[in-house]
């Protein structure tokens, strides 16, 4: 049983790669994304995945070279009641361990297959762009008052010094004071934090983050800290 198990999805893989599957007779996923996320100010790289779709029990993913880069398969109740959103983040080394295109070269950029199974058997494929279009850490600086905290940065219009030249286009920035984030338009230049919010963090200092979010998926994150007394 296992065996033709394993020969069943050998053959749905096979299938939908070289296009003996209609496209019109899988469902695809509603949500499938690859994507690099560069920490500016720890200077360590990763490939992250974010996946969401109804009640699928098994998982492949193919990098635009034709080789299967993960694979997941639900056991027992998951296998039976299937699964719908999943999140990973790959290792995140740092640059002065591993080169910048020694990382690149083991994900590179194109489309990648995102091939399901769900409970009942139906098929599903998506395909999912990673862009090498990283920007640079936007530069960050605070304001604090009694009860008030601002967190501004200047925008990330290029690649970093070293990294692939590419166009950059900012599509939006988020902002992490752990547990509160806030993701807004590639205009924006600031955000105020909630009075109520900045009331509850207590005196000390508090790390925030500052991602800034190309069109093409990459995001690239400068870390920042500010006092409250």
């Amino acid at each position: 049983m296992i065996r033709n198990m394993h020969l069943s999805r050998l053959l749905l893989l096979g299938g939908l790669i070289l296009g003996l599957c209609a496209p019109a007779r899988a469902a695809r996923f509603e949500e499938a994304r690859i994507y690099i996320e560069y920490n500016d100010s720890a200077n360590d790289l990763g490939f992250h995945v974010s996946l969401d779709g109804e009640d699928w029990r098994e998982l492949t993913i193919v990098n635009p070279l034709g080789r299967t880069i993960f694979e997941v398969e639900g056991a027992g109740a998951y296998r039976q009641l299937g699964m719908t959103e999943l999140f990973f983040e790959g290792a995140e080394p740092s640059l002065d361990d591993v080169p910048l295109r020694d990382l690149l070269a083991l994900f590179p950029e194109g489309r990648y297959r995102f091939i399901g199974v769900r409970t009942d058997g139906t098929a599903l494929l998506s395909t999912a762009v990673l862009s090498h279009a990283i920007p640079d850490g936007p530069a960050v600086s605070t304001e604090v008052g009694d009860n008030s905290v601002v967190i501004r940065w200047r925008p990330a219009s290029a690649p970093p010094d070293g990294f692939p030249r590419k166009r950059i286009q900012i599509v939006g920035y988020q902002v992490i004071v752990d547990p509160f984030q806030v993701t807004l338009p590639g205009t924006s230049r600031e955000v105020t934090l909630p009075a109520e919010f900045v009331e509850s963090l207590g005196p000390g200092e508090h790390p925030f983050e500052v991602l800034a979010i190309d069109a093409g998926g990459a995001q690239s994150i400068t870390e920042g800290v500010f006092t409250l007394d």
